[in-house]
């Protein structure tokens, strides 16, 4: 099996899960190596996500690591087995590869939550809404660079029309919903976008109302997707140089004391339907 040049997320987070592993058990790289047969180069890439693990290798390593969670050591294993180019590969080498490791995230994710206070969270937004969010972004892009992120983000939606679509919470704060992106027609369209969309099973819209005083964090966009075990679950933040990703278990934490903040702040979802709506009929 090859190198990667550049591993995905998805990819590097494999590694790094097999090396917490490997020094939770207090085991060298050396050691670890000889079980495989390998030199401590080749282990060293394959924990960073460069070169490939194989189920067999995966079993191997916990076993000598004395890792007794099978539930774990499957969900690494399916991990190192999915081979299949995801829809999202038709895009690499024209979007920033962050973008495509979102859409990776999302489309394995066994639930993702989010926190926007900026603007309406991209698995609900309109394409004209979204063409507005992307000319904005600084340093501007090009025309064709939006485009293009723009249809990335449409195709970003599939994970609700798929046979099991993902289930989805969405905490937004009335702010976003205040924030024009376009003109007014499309601000509108916007919301009753969003109003509707969370009738749907899957999807659950949370608005933390302008009413609520304070508010924890620095008001960043929040990813948080549960993987197959709550050891593999991911944190993606925004920020202007691109996405962050962290599967640190102090982050993650963290953000999920964030989130539960906004559960226990935010309107019930049918309050949170009335209040898009009353939003959308005030523009």
């Amino acid at each position: 099996m090859g190198t990667r040049s550049t591993p995905t997320e998805r990819q590097k987070r494999l590694g790094a899960e097999l090396r917490r592993m490997r020094l939770a058990a207090g085991v060298t790289t050396e050691y670890a190596a000889g079980l495989l047969g390998i030199d401590r180069t080749r282990l060293s890439n394959m924990e960073s996500g460069i070169r490939p693990f194989s189920a067999e290798r995966i079993r191997t390593l916990a076993c000598n690591y004395a890792c007794t969670d099978e539930t774990y050591v499957s969900a690494l294993v399916t991990m190192a087995e999915g081979k299949e180019r995801g829809w999202w590969e038709q895009h690499r080498g024209t979007l920033p590869a962050g973008l495509l490791d979102i859409a990776e995230l999302e489309w394995h994710a066994t639930r993702v939550r989010t926190a926007q206070v900026m603007h309406v969270p991209g698995l609900l937004q309109t394409e004209e809404y979204a063409r507005a969010v992307f000319v904005a972004v600084l340093p501007r892009l090009s025309r064709l660079e939006v485009e293009l992120r723009v249809a990335h983000r449409m195709e970003r939606q599939q994970v609700f029309d798929r046979a099991v679509p993902l289930p989805y919470v969405a905490y937004v704060h009335e702010a976003a919903l205040r924030m024009p992106y376009g003109d007014t027609e499309a601000t509108r369209r916007q919301l009753e976008h969003l109003a509707a969309q969370s009738e749907r099973e899957s999807v659950d819209v949370r608005v933390v109302p302008t009413s609520v005083s304070g508010f924890p964090g620095a008001g960043h966009a929040l990813l948080y997707a549960d993987g197959a075990v709550p050891q593999l679950d991911t944190v993606q933040l925004d920020s202007a140089h691109g996405p962050e990703f962290t599967g640190a278990e102090a982050q993650l934490t963290k953000y999920r004391a964030h989130l539960d903040w906004m559960d226990d702040a935010a309107l019930r979802s049918a309050a949170s339907r009335d209040l898009i709506r009353n939003v959308a009929r005030e523009l």
